[in-house]
């Protein structure tokens, strides 16, 4: 699973704000203990026929169920069985069924087979049902937003111009919903999946397509099968009028349902695939395990992706045009991340939703190896300095265990430490063993659990077979327990000895032991040393030194997860800008120039910057400048025209454009003129802003014809008051996001804030389906997230009553519009959510 955090900055303007979207932590261990699901049963095969009725919502299905006792004798099976009817249940001997009693109650499917099994005996039982998804009453998470297990999508052809789809979502207890079973991670089984659908649909589920046939009143029947286990909550199907566009790696098909406007550009998106499958196979010493690779994408998809057993489901942000593509795939780490799950994840499936970190955590580290392989260290290491940013970002995630038996809620589990921290964790730990012992111990610890389970031990007593190393102290550290190293530092010099002094000090309990890299910059060298600090609060290190050191860098790699109290100047951070090689030192010496632009050594630093190889440093830069300061040397406006018209990276091009537009000066005019028919939608898009605030009559013909569905963050922002003040209807789906929560956006920035309001009372005021059903659907994500946070939820519920009380004025207008109709449901709807 890939869950999207929403906007860094929205959420940033929250925090400002004292609303944390976070879930209510408490100071000590509770009471409660999570433990992995007790088998009783032992599940084998799992044979389903289905049908789908469209008009109510609901799946019949027959289910074949082959199981045994796990390991004691027993009469009985116990199955999950979510808001069903079930209409009959038999044990199947051969062409026979023989009826059995049951009890179904509160979800739960008791079976009386009959007779006493023992654990060498396998069973089939037959079991009739309706399956009613939208008559379920569990309820989604801030990582999976619902969970009702299968999905009709315009399920009736209301919504003109959105595709009719079924999909299913299993993770985390959700397939129960669909088919009964027992719906925990630790069960394994074999499936078949026989669907009939209207022939115009294709269909994609787990395994191979064994038959396809024609059936009267012009439906197919396809039949899928699944001849290696996995979890019941990997199972999946999908329905719709896809394009299906070939691919392959080796031998195995690799293909990508897209809808049809997006056939053309579907190689663009997920083409890198093979690639992947063939570096990761080498990689881990261990050949992708199943039978094909296909990818679909999803409208109103309730998470970011899913890694169903070689039917990965994509959220329709997936899909993206050239003038996006050209800019970055901003869905390539995604789809690393879902591939990698096909090893952790899929083949080897976390025991319990306790362990989740042999699932996330090792699927969160595949973006970092797959950038490192595809782009280099600099990438990758901006690529994990966003995640650790998104796991400091809730203050709560520091005292969450990364393997933890107390959570509430399952769900809660989905976070940015299981997610983000384990994947640094994972980082530390490659570089505590070193490449080859790494990557051959977790290459151990697939092939001993394959077509299993596991948990955190299993994959420390793999790491320490192949090393030789205990590293009990690392998994009891960073696995079983929170937080990380607080570090304030000090040294001096004794230029008699020659040394350097260096005091560290760890401010937090308990203290932490770690290796730990130290920079010293001296006479124009710098010099690495790697030390170990131990487990106590104060640690002292005699460094030889030639002469009195200009910097001391901690933590000079990166790699370490912690928070260290910084006092460096901007001298120093100029040293340390000008002799890192290490992406993180440079990028953090550019962060702190872009805070203290004034500062004539800081816009030395920014200067440099512009030439950074990296060119994520160099966007960094042209957004910390501020070429209306006459401090600003010429020079750099000059470089920053360069970067404008001729960067490497369209990205880049669009930061430069925006930092001239700050200028407001004419001379520009070409330049914005030329960039507003680039085919980057950021160049045109930030050309259009920058044009909107020298020449704004110009301006609502080009951004009316500019693409932004699904575009970055920082052009929606720039072109906010764009939108806003040219009152341009067409792209407020665009700006519906950020509109849906500006009160918080107000809290950051008062003038982006009010264009966000507007924005808001213009969908409430308009007949723009799309954007009601954008704002809809991000505010009933983000009520998950606001669980424990009432007063921000309170804002928000607020805010959506007063929205429909405009949309039910326009309504009135107009009141035999079914497009009003219908959001007038959708406001009401996402106001129940917050309830």
């Amino acid at each position: 699973m890939k869950k999207i955090f929403f906007s860094a900055l929205l959420l940033g303007s929250v925090f400002a704000a004292d609303f944390v979207f976070a879930q209510t932590e408490t100071s000590g261990r509770e009471s409660i203990y999570r433990a992995s699901h007790t088998k009783t049963t032992e599940l084998k095969h799992t044979k389903l026929k289905v049908k789908f009725d469209f008009e109510k919502e609901q799946m019949s299905g027959e289910e074949w169920l082959t199981a045994k006792p796990y390991f004691y004798p027993t009469d009985s099976l116990v199955l999950n069985a979510k808001a069903m009817l079930i209409h009959e249940v038999a044990m199947q001997n051969g062409g026979m069924k023989q009826p059995l009693k049951y009890d179904y109650r509160d979800d739960l499917l008791k079976i009386n087979l009959g007779k006493t099994f023992n654990r060498n005996e396998d069973y089939t039982v037959y079991i009739k049902y309706t399956a009613r998804p939208n008559e379920t009453t569990q309820k989604g998470s801030a990582a999976i937003s619902d969970a009702k297990g299968l999905y009709f999508i315009n399920a009736q052809g209301k919504d003109p111009g959105k595709m009719t789809q079924i999909w299913t979502q299993g993770e985390t207890e959700s397939s129960s919903v669909w088919f009964p079973t027992i719906d925990k991670p630790n069960q394994k089984t074999t499936q078949e999946i026989i669907m009939t659908v209207p022939d115009k649909f294709v269909t994609l589920s787990n395994g191979v397509l064994k038959e396809s046939k024609k059936e009267a009143g012009s439906l197919r029947t396809d039949h899928w099968v699944m001849d290696k286990p996995h979890a019941p909550y990997l199972f999946f199907m999908g329905v719709g009028d896809y394009a299906v566009v070939r691919d392959k790696w080796r031998n195995i098909p690799v293909d990508y349902y897209v809808e049809k406007e997006y056939e053309p550009y579907a190689k663009q998106i997920f083409g890198m695939t093979p690639e992947m499958i063939e570096y990761f196979s080498k990689l881990l010493n261990y050949d992708y395990p199943w039978q094909k690779y296909a990818q679909m994408t999803a409208q109103d998809y309730v998470s970011g992706a899913m890694e169903n057993t070689t039917a990965t489901l994509h959220s329709a942000m997936s899909q993206q045009k050239p003038g996006d593509l050209i800019d970055e795939n901003r869905w390539e780490d995604v789809i690393a991340h879902e591939l990698f799950h096909h090893w952790f994840g899929d083949l080897v499936t976390a025991e319990s939703w306790s362990n989740l970190t042999v699932n996330e955590s090792f699927a969160n580290y595949s973006e970092y190896l797959w950038n490192e392989y595809k782009y280099g260290k600099d990438l990758a290491d901006y690529t994990m300095m966003s995640a650790l940013r998104g796991y400091r970002m809730s203050p709560g995630n520091y005292h969450k265990h990364l393997v933890r038996f107390d959570y509430k809620s399952r769900e809660d589990m989905f976070d940015a430490v299981s997610y983000n921290k384990g994947g640094g964790i994972l980082h530390m730990l490659r570089n505590y063993l070193g490449d080859e012992a790494f990557f051959a111990g977790i290459s151990e610890y697939l092939k001993a659990n394959a077509f299993g389970t596991g948990e955190a031990h299993q994959v420390r007593l793999a790491l320490e077979k192949v090393s030789g190393k205990d590293l009990n102290w690392f998994f009891n550290q960073w696995f079983f327990g929170s937080g990380n190293p607080k570090i304030s530092y000090t040294y001096s010099y004794e230029p008699v000895k020659k040394q350097l002094q260096l005091n560290i000090s760890q401010t937090q309990t308990p203290h932490f032991q770690f290796p730990l890299a130290i920079d010293v910059f001296e006479g124009g060298k710098v010099s690495r040393q790697n030390v170990w600090v131990d487990a106590k609060s104060s640690n002292s290190f005699t460094i030889p030194a030639a002469s009195n050191p200009t910097l001391v860098n901690l933590n000079a790699d990166g790699i370490l997860i912690a928070d260290i109290e910084e006092k460096k100047t901007s001298a120093q951070y100029l040293v340390q800008y000008q002799g890192s090689k290490e992406f993180l030192s440079r990028w953090k010496a550019v962060e702190f120039a872009a805070e203290n632009n004034s500062d004539a050594i800081a816009q030395q630093i920014l200067a440099a910057a512009l030439k950074d190889p990296n060119f994520r440093i160099r966007i960094k830069a042209l957004q910390g400048l501020d070429l209306t300061k006459n401090s600003v040397h010429k020079s750099v406006f000059s470089e920053v025209e360069k970067l404008a018209q001729n960067d490497p990276k369209t990205l880049v091009q669009a930061a430069a454009i925006s930092a001239l537009a700050k200028t407001k000066d004419r001379k520009y005019l070409p330049i914005f003129e030329k960039g507003s028919q680039s085919v980057s939608n950021s160049v045109k898009g930030n050309s259009i802003a920058a044009l909107f605030k020298i020449e704004p009559a110009k301006i609502a013909a080009l951004a009316d014809k500019l693409d932004l569905d699904g575009a970055n963050e920082e052009l929606i922002m720039a072109m906010l008051p764009v939108i806003v003040e040219n009152k341009i209807e067409s792209q407020l789906p665009a700006v519906a996001q950020v509109a849906a929560f500006y009160p918080f956006v107000k809290f950051q920035d008062a003038k982006l804030g009010a264009s966000a309001e507007a924005a808001f009372n213009m969908i409430m005021t308009t007949d723009n389906l799309k954007a009601t059903q954008n704002l809809t659907k991000v505010l009933k994500m983000t009520s998950g997230q606001l669980s424990d946070n009432p007063q921000a939820k309170m804002m928000i519920s607020q805010m959506l009553k007063d929205g429909l009380a405009k949309k039910m004025e326009t309504l009135r207008k107009n009141p035999k519009s079914e497009s009003l109709q219908r959001q007038v449901e959708l406001m009401n709807a996402a106001i129940e959510a917050y309830k």
